[in-house]
């Protein structure tokens, strides 16, 4: 007989967003099992959030995956490119923060 939502009791998800989830999980597992891994980490990066692409940016083990997220960061991720450029100036990964930054100061 509560009017209010209990702050100690875990949140509860729905059923059908959990299956949703186990399917996705499981497409996930089998894409990287059965594709190029480096092909399925290009498709996720798309719709990964600010963090993740940052991360990529930074330590990703593919050069094409390192590449593809320094061209998705935006302003808000500017000291990550300037600290890829301080890093590794003359590197291709340095030269494309460079050209990163450069586009976003216009």
């Amino acid at each position: 007989m509560g009017c209010c939502d209990d702050p100690t009791e875990l949140p509860r998800m729905d059923r059908r967003e959990l299956i949703r989830l186990q399917e996705q999980y499981g497409d996930l597992v089998r894409d990287l099992f059965t594709e190029d891994p480096e092909k399925v980490i290009l498709k996720l990066l798309n719709t990964s959030n600010a963090y993740l692409t940052e991360l990529a940016a930074l330590r990703a083990h593919h050069a094409a995956v390192r590449l593809k997220a320094i061209d998705l960061l935006e302003k808000p991720s500017k000291p990550v490119l300037q600290q890829i450029l301080q890093k590794e100036p003359g590197s291709t990964f340095g030269l494309a923060a460079k050209a990163r930054l450069d586009v976003l100061a216009l």
